[in-house]
Formats: C-alpha cells, structure tokens, sequence
C-alpha cells in the first residue's frame, strides 16, 4: 500500500521495532508522538521519518497529524493503570478521537490498522484450537475490557472509514520487557506462576512476526472490516519456554512455585491496595490476578492464515535464544 503511513505508540517496543522495518522496506513514515516529546532525543529522527506532535485531546493537533497520509497504524495504548479509567483514557479515548480526525481531515484515508490484544476476547475454554474471531468476546480484566471498548469505538466507523483489527497474543522479543521478567527468574532458579501451572497453554509470537502480519493486514484489499488473530501456530506450555530459555540461561532443576487462585488474588488485594494508596500500577493487583489463573491464553491463527497468508515463522527456540541473547548484550539479564 503507497503513501505515507502515520504511526501511533512508535517509541514502545512493537511501534519502534515496526518503525525500522517500514524504514528499512523504504516506505514513507510519520510518527506521532507526545507534545512533552518536542525538543527531545527522539528515537524516530532519522531519514524517512517526520514527526507530529498531538495530545489525543487536542483536535487542531490531531487533525494536522492524520492529514494527508494514506494509512494509520495505531498501537499506542497502555497496559498498566491505576484503575479502570485510566484503561479508558489510554486505550478508548485515542481511538475515537483519532478516527473522528480522520472523518473530519482524511476522509480518503484507505485503512487504519487497529492493534487490540487477545485479552480483549479473553482466553478460549480449551487449549486448541483457541479463541477463533467468531468467538463472543469474555474478556475478564479492566485492560480487556478496555481494549474491546476500544474496538467497538473503532468499530462505529465501520463504512466510513477501512478499518482493519488486529490481536495479537503474549508478544516477545528484543526490546520487550514484560516477558524479561519472567526470564529473570528463571535465570535466578525458580519460576512464579498462577492457576493450574502445568495444565495452562499461552499463545506468543515473536515481535518481527507480529510485524509482518500487521503489514501483511494492512496492505491487504480484502482485510478491509475484517479482524484478525496475528498469532503462533498452537499454544506453548511452560515446560516449552524454559526448555527454549534452559541453553542460553544455563540454568538447571527450577524451582517451580504455583500460586493457587485464591492465594493468587489474596495477593493482587493487598498489592492492588497499595498501588491505590501510592497511585502508581501494581505488579499484580486483582484484576491482574484475574488474568494469571487462566487456564488457555491461546487463539487461533486459522483465520490470518486463510485470508493473509499469514504464518508465524519463527521457531520459540529460535526467537527465545535471539532475545536472551539481546538481553545479555544489553545488560538487562
């Protein structure tokens, strides 16, 4: 698809890593970035990349920003809040305002690319084939909620404006830092879980796979109204992450210590309880621990495959010991 494409959320893990390949694939790139931003180090000055600076509440702002390009890519969003309105402000909010930008100063834009999250459908009740786009979404924390609040606002524009929706699972990588925590403790001996440890299932897929089925979904001419799960082939168990992780971290036996449920939200209260007081997000918190104790984080890839073209081609050994290794040349493990 030709024409410059706007990117929201460019600095984060997925928006800088997606950023360089569409740099390097030698399309035309405009980010979107906080005024706060203005005047700083930005990671995005370079060849091929101009800069708009918008608050999501300022229309002018916006309206300059989404103007004259020819596709959006919106990732921005947040994964963490104190409670469920800050959920709303980051990941609803900016999604109807962008859109309503474009109606009002790009009403030829030829697609906006909207990234959910699986959390948004919530987790499948067997672990194959997963949660298939036909599903009737359950989400089952203030995050999912949000993000299907989101695309249901995204959704209202249907047949005024190409919308395509794209969810993706657990998502790692070089750069990531959620799953880093995980590989942290394994590289100290033991590993924290919750619900039913070995029984659970997780889809994840690697950063670089993710991009190209979000570029694969937005150049698409029959994507238009469609939503997709950009995801691995099956879901993993735990014993599959650390036998990937095990000859990179050199680590042996792990300790595995798995919260039942309810010592799991016992925890979340009291984490989530100071995290109110302090008004800072919580590790874990209730509504976190909601999300642990799921049995099947899976979706099926089934859809993107049949309509896209679309397969996760890298190997969870593979793109597990690619970013061990960019973590240790970091320093971050």
């Amino acid at each position: 698809m030709a024409g410059e494409i706007l990117v929201t959320g460019s600095t984060g893990f997925i928006g800088s890593r997606l950023v360089d390949t569409l740099v390097g694939q030698g399309r035309r790139v405009r980010v979107l970035l906080r005024p706060e931003s203005r005047g700083g180090s930005s990671l995005q000055c370079r060849a091929g990349v101009e800069e708009a600076f918008a608050a999501y509440g300022d229309t002018e702002a916006l309206g300059r920003a989404v103007s004259g390009v020819a596709s959006i890519i919106h990732l921005a969003g947040v994964t963490k809040a104190v409670n469920e309105a800050g959920f709303i402000e980051g990941n609803v909010t900016p999604v109807k305002n962008l859109l309503e930008a474009v109606k009002r100063h790009n009403p030829w834009l030829r697609r906006f690319l909207h990234i959910s999250s699986l959390a948004a459908m919530g987790p499948a009740t067997s672990p194959s084939p997963g949660v298939r786009e036909t599903d009737m979404p359950r989400p089952v924390s203030a995050y999912g909620r949000s993000k299907l609040l989101g695309e249901e606002a995204a959704q209202r524009y249907t047949g005024r404006i190409p919308l395509t929706i794209v969810r993706p699972p657990a998502v790692y990588g070089p750069g990531d830092r959620d799953i880093l925590e995980v590989f942290k403790m394994m590289k100290n001996g033991y590993l924290l879980s919750a619900g039913s440890g070995k029984l659970q299932r997780f889809s994840m897929i690697h950063v670089d796979d993710l991009i190209c089925g979000m570029l694969l979904a937005l150049d698409s001419q029959t994507a238009a109204g469609r939503d997709y799960f950009i995801t691995s082939p099956r879901g993993y168990a735990w014993d599959e992450l650390i036998g990937a992780a095990r000859p990179a971290l050199g680590f042996g036996p792990l300790l595995r210590i798995n919260l039942p449920k309810p010592l799991a939200f016992g925890l979340g209260a009291v984490l989530g309880g100071v995290a109110k007081l302090t008004r800072r997000p919580a590790l874990i918190n209730q509504d976190k621990a909601r999300e642990l104790v799921q049995d099947y984080w899976v979706c099926s890839p089934e859809k993107a495959m049949r309509e896209l073209g679309f397969t996760a081609s890298t190997p969870l050994a593979k793109g597990v010991a690619e970013t061990l290794r960019w973590y240790q040349l970091k320093g971050w493990l």
